[in-house]
């Protein structure tokens, strides 16, 4: 009996290392994902602010 969970979770720790791995394959390609759009944002938001300083400034 010993032998039989010893073998159960010697065939189930790839599937679990493999999905594990992926997991923080996505988990940090949605997070990078997630901060440059952030990080987008904000610069389009301040580059607006520019041109509508210098749209304010010409009348």
């Amino acid at each position: 009996m010993e032998d039989f969970w010893f073998n159960a979770i010697y065939s189930v720790a790839p599937t679990l290392g493999v999905g594990l791995i992926f997991w923080f394959i996505m988990r940090a390609i949605i997070r990078s994902d997630r901060t440059e759009r952030k990080a987008y944002a904000r610069i389009e938001a301040e580059e607006r602010a520019k041109e509508a300083a210098t749209v304010s400034e010409h009348r």
